[in-house]
């Protein structure tokens, strides 16, 4: 070996290193590696995993307690604040002295890495976690952390800040019989890009825990709006209501779901399966309640079960035979969907995400127990038995039947990339990470799209109508599609199991490029289908997006300017607002340029606070109380500052009626907030602005912008623009006042389809990569992407009509 020194670049200068010694080299003691580098105990803390997984780590503890037999019952929390609270019915952690750290038992799990129960298998034989960080690293990330023991008869707390205790755990009270354990927690905006927590998120692993651990009770309630969200979640039937939930939208071929549970050296096993009406595969694989996207030993050894029973009762009953296909385990898998749990002490997985189990020990017990149970399952229900052997072999004929018409396709040279599609609009590059692939609706879009483009890396291919809905429609039948075909050629990676191939992608960059209106959508949702369903490692590489062509096209005299969505339309016409405007203060301070901007920002972020609450109570009831402060919690519980409050309200709202519709009263209520009432003409209007209302998160950033806005809006106030005065009652008349006004003189188009558009313009907003905006198509849960697909493209209609009825509210800009 050449221990000669590599040659250096001498037009750069050499870098002289500092000394390195001794003193370079860093001890992290504690909980300071974890603030230093968070990533690597609780993962991502900018896209939002992270964050959550703090609220993961929290529950594990106390389903891990509930899965070794202590305690039933978890409740998660999302406070006002930010915060979270986790409260459990289980043993409660200890409180008495550790024996080799000199502080209570408490105090070490939440300040000491790698200190836990779960290393003795003896004292917490199964767990989700194995290191014994879990908590330590909530408390360590968190601004503020309160822990509550109830243990043997007494209530003791404790309280962290940065991971730090502010003093030792204490005795406070009695308890009795109760035991268990809660943490509050705030996360820390030093180590997290947003503290946010999503409640659907949350929710959905919650769910996952509950079906895996029937005698738990999980319940998640959201505190931070004017209107409490809750959901209690508990499922007797474990993994089998499970495997129903995942079905609702499909036909079963049998009732109830095949469900095999036993335990053989140490090792619990919870599986249910079902075979449906689909045509596509959903497995789902835990271990200790850890989800394995990437399968393992167990989902290896389920598979093999299954493929040696089927085959085995369709030779035995001849059927095979009779129809005279080979069965394969893809055939066997159609329209199957599993849930498959073990629980054992010391699992090992591939990396530190335990997305993949390689302890060798599980596979032969796996599918020892599947085949034997499946088996017997096959005997005892042979009507079932035989619909199913039915469905397999019709698959069979399927895959046949499409190999063959690949075969053909071939020959014929359509999926052939030598023989690209003539609708195809190639582009020059031939490198795929610089290639890009536009598929676009219809001829028209698609002629302004071949001549707007960069021919160098832009290809074009235009689609003519709606593709085949593929989650109706079997592998074979699906070739059949001459559109289909048309984009199976133009990608280039071929099709099938045996055939697709990621790494033949003609195109890094494939781009979903359709009309803003209904069938534009519907059209992105059976493209979306097709590739989740047939081509899903496309997603899982990144290569997928859809195009963000702008809703509105602004002219003003000459010139012109594209705006994405409502929230870019509005921003304009604030700017053309504000070019001439001033605003008159009481007392004659005004307030013009910038200064008047960053007004009226801060009055589009009140108004859009105010939007949620205006749902419960009228938005210019809670906007009056907002500019007088009421929406401050403390004023709850003092009487006098409530009473002057309610009163200073009510006269803000006589201010901003005719004098004939006056009259309006406040009154405060101890502890439950207002109540505003008016009579007119023997008629009583009553608006309560009740406790949950003032301890939203809402209310709580108003009251952090109370100062402004009565200083703004307390006294009279008006804007003023071209010898024009408009009164204003609050921000949302500012808002409103300042958009009129920059809507003078302006011509609006709101853009449907593409083909509206003329190359240039096609160009200038949506192909030009300096100027675009994409949308990356990212699958973030499996089973819910699973469940989206079957209720909005499968056969059932009542799931549909059912998610239709709940939404519909929600829709917007909708173009019929």
């Amino acid at each position: 070996m050449s221990t000669e020194p590599l040659p250096q670049d001498s037009s750069v200068p050499p870098v002289i290193p500092e000394e390195y010694g001794a003193g370079q080299i860093q001890v992290l003691r504690g909980l300071e590696a974890v603030r230093k580098r968070p990533g690597m105990y609780i993962g991502d803390t900018d896209d939002g995993s992270g964050l959550h997984r703090m609220i993961y780590e929290a529950v594990d503890n106390a389903v891990d307690e509930i899965m070794n037999g202590y305690g039933d019952r978890c409740d998660v929390v999302m406070n006002a604040d930010g915060s979270i609270r986790v409260t459990d019915n289980g043993r409660g952690i200890p409180t008495d002295i550790h024996p080799e750290e000199g502080i209570s038992a408490a105090e070490v799990a939440l300040t000491k890495l790698h200190a836990g129960g779960k290393f003795d298998q003896n004292s917490n034989r199964i767990s989700s976690g194995l290191h014994g960080v879990g908590i330590s690293v909530v408390n360590a990330l968190s601004e503020w952390l309160e822990l509550r023991v109830w243990r043997q008869g007494k209530e003791h707390f404790m309280r962290f800040r940065h991971g730090d205790p502010e003093s030792p755990l204490v005795e406070v009270s009695d308890c009795g019989d109760r035991t268990g354990t809660q943490v509050i927690f705030l996360p820390s905006k030093g180590t997290f890009s947003h503290t946010d927590f999503d409640f659907d998120t949350v929710e959905h692993r919650l769910r996952e825990l509950a079906f895996l651990n029937s005698r738990a009770t999980l319940t998640l309630t959201d505190e931070r709006h004017a209107e409490t969200r809750s959901v209690e979640l508990h499922y007797d039937g474990g993994v089998e209501a499970f495997v129903r939930w995942l079905d609702r939208s499909k036909e079963a071929l049998h009732a109830p779901p095949i469900v095999v549970a036993a335990e053989r050296d140490v090792v619990r096993l919870e599986m249910s399966m079902e075979w449906t009406d689909s045509y596509h595969e959903t497995c789902l694989c835990f271990t200790n309640n850890v989800p394995q996207k990437d399968g393992g030993t167990h989902l290896a050894g389920f598979r093999a079960a299954l493929t040696r029973t089927v085959n085995a009762y369709a030779n035995e009953t001849g059927i095979a035979k009779k129809e005279k296909v080979a069965l394969s385990g893809d055939d066997m898998r159609e329209g199957l969907t599993c849930v498959l749990s073990i629980k054992m002490p010391d699992p090992k997985f591939s990396s530190q995400a335990k997305e993949k189990l390689v302890s060798s020990e599980v596979r032969p017990l796996v599918e020892g127990l599947v085949g034997e149970k499946l088996a017997e399952w096959f005997e005892e229900h042979p009507a079932e038995a035989r619909k199913i052997i039915g469905k397999v072999v019709e698959a069979a004929a399927a895959r046949e039947a499409a190999r063959k018409a690949r075969e053909l396709t071939r020959r014929k040279g359509v999926l052939d990339i030598a023989t690209l599609p003539g609708k195809l609009a190639d582009c020059q590059e031939r490198d795929p990470a610089l290639s890009e692939l536009f598929i676009v609706e219809g001829d028209s879009a698609g002629g302004s799209a071949k001549q707007g483009r960069n021919r160098a890396n832009q290809a074009i291919l235009p689609l003519r109508g709606k593709i085949l809905n593929v989650e109706r429609a079997r592998f074979d039948k699906m070739l059949g599609s001459a559109e289909i075909g048309t984009l199976i050629a133009a990608l280039g990676t071929g099709i099938g199991r045996e055939d697709f191939n990621a790494d033949k992608a003609r195109y890094h960059k494939i781009i979903i490029m359709t009309d803003a209106d209904v069938d534009g959508s519907h059209i992105r949702t059976l493209l979306l289908t097709f590739f989740y369903r047939q081509m899903p490692e496309l997603l899982e590489r990144g290569f997928l997006y859809i195009a963000q062509p702008p809703l509105y096209r602004a002219k003003r005299g000459q010139s012109e300017v594209y705006l994405k969505d409502d929230r870019a339309l509005e921003e304009y016409l604030i700017d053309g607002g504000l070019s001439d405007a001033v605003l008159r203060m009481a007392g004659g301070t005004q307030v013009a340029g910038i200064d008047l901007r960053a007004l009226t920002e801060q009055a589009r972020t009140v108004k859009t606070l105010l939007a949620p609450l205006s749902r419960r109570v009228p938005m210019k009831v809670v906007e009056q109380a907002a500019i007088a402060d009421a929406l401050d919690y403390t004023v709850l519980s003092d009487a006098e500052r409530g009473a002057k409050v309610a009163a200073a309200v009510a006269t803000r709202l006589d201010a901003l009626e005719s004098h004939l519709e006056r009259g309006w009263q406040g009154r405060w209520i101890e502890g439950d907030g207002f109540a505003f009432t008016r009579t007119l003409r023997g008629v009583t209007e009553t608006h309560n602005l009740d406790a949950a209302i003032i301890r939203s998160a809402e209310a709580r950033r108003l009251h952090d912008l109370a100062a402004v806005l009565r200083e703004t809006f307390q006294d009279a106030a008006a804007l003023v623009a071209k010898d024009k005065e408009t009164p204003l009652s609050g921000p949302v008349a500012l808002v409103t006042a300042v958009m009129e006004q920059g809507r003078k003189g302006i011509a609006i188009q709101r853009y449907k389809g593409l083909g509206e558009m003329n190359p240039e313009q096609l160009w200038e907003t949506t192909l030009d990569p300096q100027a675009r905006s994409l949308l990356q198509v990212r699958v973030a849960q499996a089973d819910d992407a699973e469940q989206v697909f079957s209720t909005l493209m499968g056969d059932v209609v009542e799931p549909r009509r059912d998610f239709i009825q709940t939404n519909a509210l929600k829709v917007s800009n909708l173009d019929v």
